[in-house]
């Protein structure tokens, strides 16, 4: 079933567990590891079924590719995700700044990320 109703508003691309796994060719009990650990968060029903959306699909896909394709364990995987999502914060931000601005967010930005990969190799 990957379709539910909520409310009057109809949500697309929303997956039970089990159909999640059968999509993503993974194990359920993983799924639930990732959730535990906090790589993915999916949504939960009255019944506290887990849904996953497919935002959460694409990224157990990006997961599944850093552990089988990259070789990276959990707290690698942890770490490329934080620094991707600080990245794409960075873009965003940096876009509208010019000259001095700029320079001082860039600056602050990136000690900030040499920051998270400190605190990882310590």
């Amino acid at each position: 079933m990957n379709r539910h109703r909520q409310g009057s508003e109809q949500l697309d691309g929303v997956y039970i567990i089990s159909v999640a796994a059968r999509i993503l060719e993974m194990h359920p009990q993983t799924l639930r590891k990732y959730e535990r650990i906090g790589l993915v968060r999916p949504s939960r029903t009255m019944g506290m079924l887990r849904l996953y959306s497919d935002e959460d699909v694409a990224r157990l896909r990006l997961i599944k590719h850093l552990v089988g394709d990259m070789g990276l364990n959990l707290a690698g995987v942890q770490l490329a995700l934080r620094l991707f999502n600080r990245l794409l914060q960075m873009k965003t931000h940096l876009r509208n700044l010019q000259g001095e601005e700029l320079k001082q967010a860039l600056d602050e930005n990136i000690d900030e990320m040499l920051g998270i990969l400190h605190t990882r190799q310590s």
